[in-house]
């Protein structure tokens, strides 16, 4: 599964990373593919351009376009088991898949249940009044996530969708083996948003793509002379 092109003698591999939730404090939840995947498809849904006699408005630019990122990635715990791994042996694959399923769900009920709990008990010690708590429950919040994918790709993304195969199992029938495809949206964040993390993601990849595409511009200089008429 290494016919990734290691003709170097090094191999980037690609990655998920949750960062700013409750899962595990400031610690973000790090996932990187053991095998990084073939194949990666990209759509782009370019939203309806805004019907108009005038050709005026017909050009202006409307909703922004979504990019999606489709992609399969494999586990296997069979190089951790050559090697006598504690984890591999306890849980196989099992561990990689959970935190890949810690990113598609809002934040852990057990933490949230625990700080309750304190805030509670803090509250009893303080000597706090019996009326109801004034303070609005808030809402939860999905997992923040970057997408690594070399070095001119870091975009932040929304996990739309996470389909496991676990394919073998060990005698506790942990996973030893799973197949998972996930589908990605760029999350193009607005300028209200309070991400920093993000914003900084998207622009410098944003950056990234303009740098290639005027270095495509350079090197079709020569056919761009050729191609005008006049």
């Amino acid at each position: 599964m290494e016919a990734n092109g290691n003709s170097m003698g090094f191999l980037m591999r690609g990655a998920l990373i949750e960062y700013g939730s409750d899962f595990m404090g400031p610690i973000p939840n790090v996932v990187i593919f053991q095998f990084n995947p073939e194949t990666l498809t990209r759509t782009v849904q370019i939203p309806s351009h805004p019907a108009s006699a005038t050709a005026r408005e017909t050009t202006q630019a409307g909703e922004p376009s979504i990019e999606r990122i489709t992609l399969k990635a494999s586990f296997s715990a069979a190089d951790e088991f050559g090697e006598n791994k504690a984890l591999a042996r306890l849980f196989g694959v099992g561990t990689r898949l959970a935190a890949l399923e810690k990113m598609v769900y809002p934040s852990n009920d057990l933490l949230a249940a625990i700080g309750a709990a304190l805030g509670g008990a803090a509250g009893a010690l303080g000597g706090g009044g019996g009326g109801a708590p004034r303070q609005p429950i808030p809402r939860e919040k999905y997992p923040r996530i970057l997408f690594i994918w070399g070095v001119y790709r870091v975009l932040p993304v929304i996990i739309e969708s996470m389909s496991i195969t676990e394919q073998q199992y060990d005698f506790l029938l942990n996973p030893v083996q799973a197949e998972v495809s996930i589908t990605l949206a760029v999350n193009a964040n607005d300028r209200c948003s309070d991400d920093e993390v993000a914003k900084g993601a998207m622009l410098y990849t944003n950056m990234a793509k303009d740098a290639q595409a005027m270095a495509n511009l350079a090197n079709t200089a020569d056919q761009i002379v050729e191609l005008i008429p006049f």
